[in-house]
């Protein structure tokens, strides 16, 4: 039996690296799907939980607490601060380019399409920080993490939806992310307020000349990434320097960039850079924060603990009742009382739903509750795990609520087409 010709040297090489390439290319498109985030979420927490509760616990912190520093810098920070400082930072660069698309051409830009969201949103942060605030008085505990059920994460609240909406109206997911986004832009607002150390002046001005000048060069059309990538790090570092949150020169930066597509662009900038970078927050960034994040010991000890404690009790209704009671609250009460009306495809057990989907605080919970607990290592432990539990039970909830909806929905579609034409 002959064997087939071999191919040229040059043909395999060619062929080889255009096979890698569509290999890279389907895994960026795989990471950009709303469901890819929320499941590499879901499976870094369980890998840093698992790590933090196995023999290799004490090497997990050991790197999560090594030091990587670079003191010419001024940055001196532990393998866990790297990443909730700096990869983070790629996270709310994602969020500022999202918030501004949709201020200048999304739903935001729009007043009487927004007012329900952005009801939702406040509804949704108020009450829970409110009950928080309540438990914590009540049980004489520590009020300093009133801002820890506030927050939604957008990635795994949308790859929940993703999973079990696929019946449902899409006027749902726009809601949703309005609601997350605006959620999200609170959330910086807190963090950069309440949570910033002693203010160094001269760095934030650094900062903000940086900020300046990446707007002058963008509006331009100064084009490399070679320019900006410098600059994004230097913008940053004179950020974390100043005692602001450094992760808000990922949001400043990604509002800066043009949502808009000129007369010879196929894509705005903030559309192109976000379809490039976004692989990289939900395959990277945001996994390696919530590893490193996400690992605490849980002992049947840990739980008996938090059911004494407020502040763990606090987080955990907060996110499950909380967003619950703040965003459906609001939103009927908004459209009871003005002319803000719910979209005619949704129903109110549909606003139930995503009330409850709200209650994933996650990311950006994980983020204050060290934020809040620093020097109190096994309240900051605590108050994690009850992130988890808040975010685990809003989600599973919300999950089923909503697979019985989008049935609800399937079944009205399938009458729809059955019925005869009048």
């Amino acid at each position: 039996m002959t064997q087939p010709p071999a191919l040229p040297p040059f043909r395999a090489a060619r062929d080889s690296h255009a096979e890698e390439e569509r290999d890279r290319r389907s895994l960026a498109e795989f990471l950009r799907l709303e469901v890819s985030g929320g499941l590499m979420l879901l499976i870094a927490a369980a890998l840093a939980l698992g790590l933090a509760n196995s023999p290799l616990a004490e090497d997990y912190f050991s790197l999560r607490d090594h030091h990587l520093d670079i003191p010419a810098l001024g940055l001196e920070l532990s393998v866990g601060h790297w990443a909730s400082d700096g990869l983070l930072a790629i996270f709310f660069f994602i969020a500022g380019i999202e918030l501004k698309r949709e201020l200048v051409v999304g739903e935001l830009r729009r007043p009487a399409a927004a007012v329900l969201p952005v009801v939702a949103a406040v509804g949704g942060m108020v009450v829970p920080a409110l009950i928080y605030v309540a438990v914590a008085v009540a049980g004489d505990g520590d009020t300093g993490g009133w801002a820890v059920p506030m927050a939604t994460d957008i990635a795994f609240a949308l790859g929940v939806l993703a999973v079990v909406g696929r019946h449902l109206p899409s006027a749902l997911r726009t809601f949703l992310l309005t609601l997350a986004i605006v959620d999200d832009l609170i959330a910086i607002i807190v963090i950069a307020i309440f949570f910033t150390s002693d203010l160094n002046l001269l760095a934030l001005l650094g900062a903000l000349a940086g900020l300046a000048l990446f707007y002058v060069l963008h509006r331009r059309g100064v084009t490399g990434w070679y320019i900006y990538v410098p600059l994004a790090l230097l913008i940053w570092g004179l950020m974390y320097n100043s005692g602001v949150h450094a992760t808000i020169a990922g949001v400043a930066i990604g509002m800066l960039l043009r949502t808009t597509a000129g007369p010879l662009e196929k894509q705005s900038p903030a559309e192109r850079v976000e379809h490039l970078v976004h692989p990289y927050s939900a395959g990277l960034a945001v996994p390696l924060f919530a590893l490193f994040a996400a690992g605490v010991e849980v002992s049947p000890d840990t739980f008996g603990d938090m059911v004494t404690e407020p502040e763990a009790l606090g987080v955990v209704l907060g996110l499950f009742a909380g967003k619950v009671i703040g965003v459906f609250g609001a939103t009927f009460l908004a459209a009871r009382f003005t002319k803000a009306r719910l979209n005619p495809a949704l129903t109110w057990p549909d606003m139930f739903g995503a009330a409850m989907l709200a209650g994933i605080g996650f990311t950006v919970s994980l983020l204050i509750a060290e934020l809040a607990f620093t020097g109190v290592p096994h309240l900051e432990e605590h108050v994690k795990v009850a992130v988890l539990i808040g975010s685990l039970l809003s989600a599973v909830c919300a999950g089923v609520l909503l697979t019985l909806r989008g049935r609800v929905h399937r079944a009205a579609a399938v009458q729809d087409t059955s019925s005869p034409s009048r």
